[in-house]
């Protein structure tokens, strides 16, 4: 959940949740200050590290969200901004709020502002490019219930993912989601990973809910369940599970979203809780890897950020944190060893099939019921006898001598 850092909370969510609940910090803040306090967070990732290897350069991460500010000081001249897919949705006149999904923007590439961009939001991936496209309204936004009610607006989402991966995405972050499934989306996810695509999705903030504290086991959500994407859980500062975060095995990996800083679009900053900045945090590291290795497998990306974890359960894997908490260094040397690995010739095209000949339709044979009960009562009778001839056997009289467990030859 996202707070501002001085005013009164204001939520950020969505029934296609925005995974995260924003504050504001104090305003006027110092941008300094929110340096200080954003650094120990990419420190613990092994962030500085990754930079000596990449910064992003050469990406660009689409950012589907409820619309970023391109003149906000740690994003200007980052920013692509791409169509309002919510056109419509709220009154004539009425200015996009903008907040989450510039949150988000700034975790993934925030550049930092003043002399050497030593000031402010710095992100995972400061030298990447961000190309946002509003797919979502905030819940106190003008339009909302409209949003969410009208039929012609439930497919946003899987238009935003087909239009950032035809405009040159290399990287969808997507801190939302949804607790069903839509076959529009799951054709749009399918559709970003076979053109080569890294797509990144928030678990879900429903851990805490009472049916999940009962049976352990949250619901799906998605995009981020969806197979290829890199469903991302939250901890806390010590690599714990945080109690919001979902638990279900479709989580992949984790990341802190746990008080977490990030650029606001009114010149603050906000902090706050979710799945949202832990999935910011772990597309700006697939965004560090495509910069060292540009056009590397969004398979392989996942390998690299699945196979350099740390934190890892006991047995390498729960619901909770998935494979563990990302490191992005160790993740950058990971795919120093998967950048040789070929994956042209693995199975075969598209447009072609195992088997030779035109296809042909799948035969349905009717089989006649009355066909179907014989078969069913020989079998019943030969059960039938065969327990009966047990039941001899076992109690045939048995020499005296003999014993269960030999066998005479």
């Amino acid at each position: 959940m996202l707070r501002r850092l001085t005013a009164a909370p204001a939520a950020v969510a969505f029934a296609v949740a925005l995974a995260v609940a924003l504050v504001a910090m104090p305003v006027p803040a110092r941008a300094d200050q929110v340096r200080d306090a954003v650094m120990p967070v990419l420190e613990s990732l092994n962030v500085p590290r990754a930079w000596t290897m990449a910064k992003g350069a050469g990406v660009t991460v689409a950012v589907l969200d409820s619309g970023v500010d391109p003149g906000q000081a740690d994003l200007a001249g980052s920013v692509t901004v791409g169509p309002d897919l919510t056109r419509g949705a709220g009154p004539a006149g009425a200015r996009p709020k903008r907040l989450h999904g510039t949150n988000m923007a700034s975790i993934i590439a925030g550049h930092g502002h003043g002399p050497g961009g030593a000031l402010g939001m710095i992100g995972v991936a400061p030298e990447a490019r961000l190309l946002s496209l509003r797919v979502i309204l905030e819940r106190d936004e003008p339009g909302f219930a409209a949003f969410t009610g009208a039929e012609r607006f439930a497919g946003t989402i899987a238009e935003g993912i087909r239009y950032a991966v035809d405009h040159g995405a290399d990287v969808i972050n997507l801190s939302l989601g949804r607790s069903y499934p839509t076959p529009r989306e799951r054709e749009a996810v399918a559709y970003a990973i076979r053109r080569n695509v890294v797509v990144v999705a928030a678990a879900g903030n429903g851990g805490a809910d009472r049916t999940a504290k009962r049976g352990g086991h949250t619901r799906y959500s998605y995009p981020a369940s969806f197979p290829g994407v890199i469903s991302v859980a939250a901890v806390d500062a010590a690599g714990r599970h945080a109690g919001f975060s979902n638990r279900n095995s479709g989580v992949v990996v984790s990341a802190p979203g746990v008080q977490i800083i990030g650029a606001g679009p009114d010149g603050g900053y906000w902090i706050g809780d979710g799945t949202s900045p832990a999935t910011a945090f772990v597309s700006g590291i697939a965004a560090l890897i495509r910069s060292r290795h540009p056009g590397l497998a969004p398979a392989l990306v996942t390998q690299a950020i699945v196979a350099s974890t740390r934190n890892r359960p006991g047995r390498g894997y729960n619901r909770a944190v998935g494979f563990g908490r990302v490191d992005a260094a160790a993740a950058l040397t990971a795919s120093d060893a998967l950048a040789g690995a070929r994956m042209d010739g693995a199975g075969l095209p598209a447009d072609h099939r195992f088997a030779d000949g035109p296809a042909r339709p799948v035969r349905v044979v009717h089989r006649s019921g009355g066909l179907v009960f014989t078969y069913l009562l020989v079998c019943a009778l030969a059960l039938f006898g065969l327990a009966a001839a047990a039941v001899a056997v076992r109690g045939a009289p048995r020499d005296p001598g003999e014993s269960s467990d030999v066998v005479r030859t």
